[in-house]
């Protein structure tokens, strides 16, 4: 089959590997559409995966073409979304009910070979299937939502009638904009350099955009302040955004190396919390429940479908930050 592989640091190639077998508990799925996400850029620079090469593609839907000899909850022909997710069960945090800190934590599309390719392996349990109404091609945006879900599931903790603001408007910004409004914000507000990308926060119903927080009048601060963008001057200036009693959540993915400054008096005395939101956690699911609702449209989230043999471009571009989301199409 044909597969996208990061083939070594800064290195891919669309190529032909083996055609994939599943266990006994397992599925080949047939790829319809594979989302490319930030995820994909920290691989091709090194990080998240343990070894190279690697078939990335964590964000992907499509149809059941292989079952393995002890499946029975799905069949071939179903269609379903795939949660990437792979936890051992056994280390203490499984135990506890956090999987997505598992001590061995593992997905496919990062330590195993993911969507970006034809065919994926899948274990069945990570296969939600999907309403008839929902475009296969559409369902790569599940993975991305369930990840938002997940933030709330964190920001939730506090009170409805926030005032809310987003670093970042790229599809992970715009989700949890889409989130905010549907869990009460009294507020959202969406800072990002890329002023394109603000436009498509304003379609979808933003309190006010800016390419600074200097130029929202906030003096008192927010009492949610989320970065969705990973970037190390983005998070350090959220920090400092952030009113007495409110909550930064760290949400965005960044580099192993970014580094930021607290004020450790301030956080006691405000009483500020800071947290973080990691993957997947109990969301999936939810996720494709809300999307099958139409929590999202596809058209506006998704900005390119593009074929498989050119994923490099693709990459390329979603690291220019040109477009929302760019899917690949085997």
């Amino acid at each position: 089959m044909k597969a996208a592989v990061i083939t070594g640091v800064g290195s891919v190639e669309v190529t032909t590997v083996d055609d994939p077998t599943c266990g006994p508990r397992e599925v080949v799925v047939k790829v319809a559409a594979c989302g490319l996400c930030g995820t994909d850029l920290h691989i091709l620079q090194g990080e998240f995966a343990p070894t190279l090469p690697v078939v990335p593609g964590h964000e992907f839907a499509g149809t059941i073409v292989e079952i393995g000899s002890q499946v029975n909850e799905v069949k071939v022909g179903d269609r379903v979304a795939v949660d990437p997710s792979l936890y051992c069960y056994e280390c203490r945090m499984c135990r506890n009910g956090m999987n997505n800190l598992c001590e061995r934590w593992a997905a496919i599309g990062v330590t195993t070979a993911g969507g970006a390719a034809e065919f994926a392996v899948a274990p069945v349990a990570n296969c939600v299937k999907l309403p008839d109404h929902v475009r296969l091609e559409d369902a790569a945006l599940i993975e991305p939502l369930s990840c938002a879900v997940r933030g709330y599931d964190v920001l939730l903790r506090s009170k409805m009638a926030q005032r809310v603001l987003i670093y970042g408007s790229g599809t992970m910004g715009l989700m949890m904009l889409q989130l905010g409004k549907l869990t009460g914000a009294s507020s959202i507000e969406v800072v990002d350099l890329n002023e394109e990308r603000l436009k498509t926060a304003v379609q979808l119903g933003v309190t006010g955009v800016a390419t600074s927080a200097d130029e929202l009048d906030r003096p008192q601060g927010w009492d949610v302040v989320i970065d969705a963008t990973g970037n190390e001057k983005a998070i350090q200036d959220g920090i400092n955004r952030v009113a007495k009693g409110g909550t930064f959540l760290q949400f965005g993915v960044s580099d192993y190396s970014a580094r930021v400054t607290i004020e450790p008096y301030k956080i006691y005395n405000q009483e500020i919390t800071i947290t973080g939101s990691m993957a997947v956690l109990h969301s999936f699911e939810r996720a494709a429940d809300l999307f099958a609702t139409g929590v999202l449209d596809p058209e506006i989230f998704i900005s390119d479908r593009v074929p498989l043999d050119d994923y490099a471009g693709a990459l390329d571009q979603f690291k220019a930050g040109v477009g929302r989301k760019i899917q690949v199409l085997p």
